[in-house]
């Protein structure tokens, strides 16, 4: 079955789109009728992930972008409009993360503004740089921001998590502030997600999936269907949610479900 065609006409930047959820993302706009700018820090990679789009008959371009650099996001949005003609959909999904030392004395102040500088900062740089072009879609401009579940319950990795809260916030406040402007500001906040990131850790991704009440962990292109559906015309009067996609973590204690039913009878 042939894909909807919900972005046909439709211009995209993505960032962080050189592999996991930020291609999957472009994979997935794309087959929808988008022309899509797949941005990272890493050209090359963003340009080998475009080029796989357009052998598969999409319209993907590829540029350069380090979000912790204003000149490269208002670069990569003049791009965009440049090649496209036009802008609609921003999907901010470049992020960095830091393992938390084992003591809170060994965190380093680099390490945390490095953390919040890409995924929160940036993400305010490439909403400010495309505003004026998401206005100018005359209602059909929207945002949507990659999150997390670290940024509404602990899961560790302290810079990391209080930059995606950051970010559920910053959605809130642009959704505010620019919805007279016509364009909605969403976030999407997957839980555990097999991007290529988890290579040579396997055995943690099948032992966190044990904890996730549908009994897996995220695919990228379960993060993409959600992306799809808040950058479309469908949620055309939801602005400023954050959206768990998540396999349930959220709302499930698997391991302590286990613990206070062991030794118990199943109920019916």
């Amino acid at each position: 079955m042939a894909p909807t065609k919900r972005f046909e006409g439709c211009a995209v930047l993505i960032t962080g789109a050189g592999r996991g959820i930020g291609e999957a993302t472009a994979r997935r706009l794309a087959a929808e009728g988008a022309a899509v700018l797949l941005t990272d820090i890493d050209g090359e990679r963003a340009a080998k992930a475009a080029a796989a789009l357009r052998a598969e008959g999409l319209t993907a371009e590829a540029a350069l972008c380090d979000v912790a650099d204003r000149e490269q996001t208002d670069a990569a949005v003049a791009t965009a409009v440049d090649r496209f003609g036009r802008l609609d959909v921003l999907v901010n999904n470049a992020y960095s993360f830091h393992q938390d030392p084992e003591s809170l004395e060994d965190v380093r102040d680099e390490d945390w503004a490095l953390d919040l500088d890409i995924t929160l900062t940036g993400a305010l740089r490439c909403a400010r740089a495309a505003m004026p072009h998401l206005e100018a879609a005359g209602g059909r401009g929207c945002v949507v921001n990659i999150g997390s579940v670290n940024g509404e319950q602990d899961f560790g990795a302290h810079a990391y998590s209080a930059a995606k809260a950051g970010l559920a916030s910053l959605t809130r406040t642009l959704a505010g502030q620019c919805a007279a402007r016509g364009v909605r500001v969403n976030l999407v906040a997957p839980g555990t997600v097999a991007t290529p990131g988890w290579a040579g850790r396997e055995a943690s991704l099948q032992r966190a999936a044990e904890h996730y009440p549908l009994g897996r962990v995220g695919r990228p292109e379960d993060i993409a269907a959600a992306v799809a559906f808040l950058a479309s015309e469908d949620a055309a009067w939801i602005t400023g949610v954050t959206l768990p996609v998540d396999g349930g973590i959220l709302i499930g204690n698997v391991g302590l479900r286990g613990a206070l039913r062991a030794g118990r009878p199943r109920t019916p």
